[in-house]
C-alpha cells in the first residue's frame, strides 16, 4: 500500500474515534438533560404528591358534622401513608368525630404526639383501645420529642400526664419512639424533632416548670414538635400548638430543604394572646417563606388568622380558620367547611 492510501486510512481511523466520542458526549448530556440518575438527582430529597390532611380536632365545628373543643388533631394521607398527629382533649372527640366523617382510623398504625399538653393527648389510650379492637396494629406507635416525659410539678401534683400516659400505653402493646433530631419518618414526610429557638416567640404561658437535666427551669415546651411534608408544590408544615414559634419551625423545616416555598401551614400557632405588633411581625417573615396557603386551628386565634390573611395579602381561599373536617388537599388547596368560608 503505497504512503498516500495508508495516510488516507489514518485520517478515516481517526475521524471515525473523533466522531464516536462526539456521539457518546451529546448522548451523555442527552441523557441527563431528559433525568438520568446523576449524583445530585440521587441525593434529592423524597417528594409526596398525593396528600390530604383532614382536621379532626378543633375549637370550631364547621358544619353540621363533628363536634369542637379546646384540642387539636389531624389525619395526614400521603402516598398511601396514614399518620395521625395529636389526639384531641377530650378521650372521645376525635373517635367520635372520625366516625361522623366516616374516616376509618384502624389502619393509622402511627401517632405523633407534638408536645405534653392534654388537649393533645388524652385521646390516645381511648383511641388505642377501642381501633385495636379491629386491628392489634392500630395506633401502636407513638413519635414523641425529648422533653415530653419530664417532670411538670405543680401546686397539686404532677402536671404531666404523659408519664403516668406512657405506662397505660405501653400496657396495651403501644411502644413509643423519642426523637431528638429531625427524621424521616417515611419518604417526603419528616419530624422536627425539638425545634431550636432562633427567634424570641414567646408561644408559652411562662407559668409552669419543668424538670430538666439541667435542673427546675420555666417551662418552654422543649418538645414541642412539627410535621414537614416535602411535596413539588412546596412545603407542607402542620403543627399542634406552634409553641416553638412557627417562625423557629419554618426557619428549622428550611434548614433541611433550603430554597422551598412554603405552600401551606396547617394547625395551631397559638398567636390568640398575640399583640397586633407580634402578629404583624409574625406575617411578614412567613411572607419571606413565600406561605400560600393557612389554615389556623386550635390556638391560632380568629382575629391572628384575619390579620395574618390580610398581611399576606391571600385571598379568603387561602387563609381560614381551621374546623372539624376541613382539609387541605394538594392540587386543590383548603376545603374548609360552610361556616368557615
Amino acid at each position: 500500500m503505497d504512503k498516500h492510501n495508508l495516510s488516507l486510512l489514518r485520517s478515516i481511523h481517526i475521524s471515525a474515534v473523533l466522531l464516536a466520542l462526539a456521539f457518546a458526549f451529546l448522548g451523555y448530556q442527552r441523557a441527563n438533560a431528559e433525568g438520568a440518575p446523576t449524583a445530585v438527582a440521587q441525593n434529592a430529597p423524597a417528594q409526596i404528591h398525593a396528600l390530604k390532611v383532614t382536621l379532626l380536632s378543633t375549637m370550631l365545628a364547621g358544619s353540621t358534622t363533628g363536634m369542637g373543643e379546646w384540642g387539636f388533631s389531624a389525619l395526614i394521607e400521603a402516598d398511601g401513608h396514614r399518620i395521625l398527629l395529636d389526639t384531641g382533649a377530650h378521650p372521645d372527640t376525635v373517635l367520635q368525630n372520625a366516625h361522623d366523617l366516616k374516616i376509618d382510623l384502624s389502619d393509622v398504625k402511627e401517632v405523633i404526639l407534638t408536645h405534653n399538653h392534654w388537649d393533645h393527648v388524652s385521646g390516645l389510650l381511648n383511641l388505642r383501645k377501642e381501633m385495636m379492637k379491629k386491628n392489634p396494629a392500630a395506633l401502636s406507635v407513638a413519635y414523641v420529642a425529648r422533653g415530653i416525659f419530664y417532670s411538670r410539678p405543680g401546686a397539686e401534683g404532677e402536671d404531666n400526664q404523659m408519664i403516668a400516659l406512657k405506662k397505660e400505653y405501653e400496657a396495651t402493646g403501644g411502644k413509643f419512639i423519642e426523637h431528638e433530631g429531625p427524621s424521616e419518618l417515611f419518604p417526603g414526610a419528616w419530624l422536627t424533632g425539638p425545634v431550636p429557638r432562633k427567634f424570641p416567640e414567646h408561644n408559652w404561658s411562662s407559668t409552669g416548670k419543668v424538670q430538666t437535666p439541667s435542673g427546675l427551669v420555666e417551662d418552654t415546651i422543649p418538645e414541642d414538635q412539627a410535621l414537614v411534608l416535602n411535596t413539588p408544590q412546596g412545603l407542607i408544615v402542620i403543627t399542634g400548638c406552634g409553641h416553638a414559634g412557627i417562625i423557629n419551625i419554618l426557619t428549622f423545616a428550611r434548614e433541611q430543604f433550603p430554597n422551598e416555598p412554603v405552600e401551606a401551614v396547617v394547625g395551631g400557632l397559638h398567636l390568640f394572646p398575640a399583640t397586633d405588633e407580634q402578629l404583624d411581625w409574625t406575617a411578614d417573615k412567613m411572607k419571606e417563606f413565600k406561605v400560600a396557603n393557612l389554615i389556623g386551628a386550635h390556638c391560632t386565634g380568629i382575629e391572628a388568622v384575619y390579620r395574618i390573611r390580610e398581611r399576606l395579602a391571600l385571598p379568603r381561599s387561602s387563609a381560614v380558620v381551621g374546623s372539624v373536617g376541613a382539609s387541605f388537599v394538594l392540587g386543590e388547596g383548603i376545603h374548609p367547611g360552610p361556616l368557615a368560608k
